[in-house]
């Protein structure tokens, strides 16, 4: 999961547009638009700067974005802050790139996937201490794989993915009760999904679907929502979508622009279940998640509430004006120029970026991608990027909803409070601000008082 600031100079050229494909699709996570670390200026930082001082761990923001996420993981256990500032400095001792950067996160995820001698927990239960190895593994394996594109070896995303998710399901077995999983009918496929619950008397509890973004990996959810969950009492299910997990990186099967149609059979087989109140289900969104949740919400009723961390109305609208006006009706002139003027002037770090940030929305992108290629047809998977735009159907939504907005917002600023403006529901907005460290995109920095603010919230809409 990573990201960039947005590129905003006050006339593009189409060569300086795709160099600066700042936010991307949307995702949690969104390519750096810089070099190495040596290629960018050392700004002076001041408390004005969207991460100033010790929160810059690197001078690319992009990366610096990412190695946020994985120290602010450390507060729900899912990373450790001495493996993460160890890995920075290696990082950046080696020169800050995409290569290194997966490499070094790459040998942590393996380092920890590796099962502890027995008895090193001092407890006898070794098991406890593979858990929480296993959980930082994923985050770490999930770091490398945002990146890896971006290396000589593209073709190992699937590899890589395929460890991390080896360790979360790892995770998810050993945790007490262990996390139910289960696959649940979409399309010609099945969407894999983890519903974890507290440990103690079987009776029905309120549930939390927890929506992913573009990019996040199952770890995050734990971040962000299932340890929260289960610290009030409460399940919490976790779920792979099209253009997600293991239907994007083994399937490659790109994102829907029907959102309702992942979760509503996931609403069903809650509803199943003798552990969960059919009456308290409610779904959260993170990054792009915060414009899938509502989506599905919009069409499917039985959800009691729903959280869009951050509201996001149109994720096409976070890439680059001069990349949107490339896209035109006419997909054979949209192609050439993309294809004749565009793609020669690219930098290898702008390749990358589109490489990433397209593989989501078509299955021969992801291909062409995975080959070490920039794609050849744009026009494609951008009307699937423009499709998901919901601005006409937020206003359908029946469920109390929250919106959440953060200080320095880089992929969707403005759409928060827009999405706000347009619910007909019981709503709420909440803007998480730098005053106490929870600025940026989905508060890398401050995942718990993320969580408190949209936990309490649930509680007291969910409340009987």
């Amino acid at each position: 999961m990573t990201a960039s600031t947005p590129h905003q100079p006050a006339a593009l050229t189409r060569r300086a547009a795709l160099t600066g494909l700042a936010a991307g699709a949307g995702a949690l996570a969104v390519g750096s638009t810089a070099c190495t670390a040596e290629a960018v200026p050392t700004p002076s930082a001041t408390a004005s700067e969207p991460a100033p001082g010790a929160m810059r761990l690197f001078t690319d923001p992009g990366f610096n974005f990412a190695g946020l996420l994985a120290l602010g993981a450390a507060g729900m256990r899912a990373s450790e802050v001495g493996e993460v500032l160890t890995a920075v400095n290696v990082i950046n001792a080696a020169g800050l790139s995409e290569q290194t950067y997966t490499d070094t996160f790459r040998s942590w995820g393996d380092k920890l996937a590796a099962p502890p001698a027995a008895g090193r927990d001092g407890g006898g239960t070794p098991s406890q201490t593979r858990r929480f190895r296993s959980l930082r593994a994923a985050q770490y394996y999930a770091q490398a794989l945002f990146y890896v594109l971006g290396t000589d070896r593209p073709g190992d995303e699937e590899a890589v993915y395929r460890a991390g998710r080896r360790a979360w399901d790892t995770f998810a077995r050993l945790c007490t009760p262990a996390a139910v999983t289960a696959h649940v009918p979409w399309g010609k496929t099945r969407l894999p999904l983890w519903f974890f619950r507290p440990d103690g008397p079987s009776e029905r509890r309120p549930t939390v679907i927890l929506t992913n973004g573009s990019d996040g990996q199952n770890v995050d959810m734990w971040t962000y929502g299932v340890s929260a969950a289960l610290d009030r009492g409460w399940n919490a299910l976790v779920y792979d979508g099209p253009g997600q997990g293991q239907l994007l990186f083994v399937e490659e099967i790109p994102f829907t622009t029907r959102w309702e149609t992942a979760v509503s059979p996931i609403v069903d087989w809650l509803l199943g279940r003798e552990d969960v109140d059919g009456g308290r289900i409610a779904i959260t969104g993170l990054s792009m998640g915060g414009n899938l949740a509502p989506r599905a919400a919009a069409f499917e009723h039985r959800l009691a509430a729903v959280a869009a961390m951050p509201g996001c109305l149109n994720p096409w609208l976070g890439f680059d004006k001069e990349l949107r006006d490339i896209v035109t009706p006419d997909k054979a002139e949209t192609n050439r120029i993309w294809n004749e003027e565009v793609v020669p002037e690219l930098t290898p770090q702008a390749a990358f970026t589109v490489k990433k940030r397209f593989e989501i929305f078509d299955r021969q992108a992801l291909r062409q991608a995975r080959e070490g290629k920039v794609l050849t047809d744009l026009w494609t998977p951008a009307q699937v990027a423009m499709g998901l735009d919901i601005t006409k159907v937020v206003g359908r939504i029946k469920a109390p909803t929250l919106v959440l907005d953060y200080d320095f917002e880089q992929f969707y600023p403005g759409q928060p409070r827009q999405m706000y403006d347009l619910l007909r529901t019981r709503r709420e907005y909440v803007k998480l601000t730098k005053a106490t460290g929870a600025q940026l995109h989905c508060s890398p920095m401050a995942p718990q008082q993320h969580c408190d603010v949209v936990f309490d919230w649930l509680a007291d809409v969910l409340q009987r």
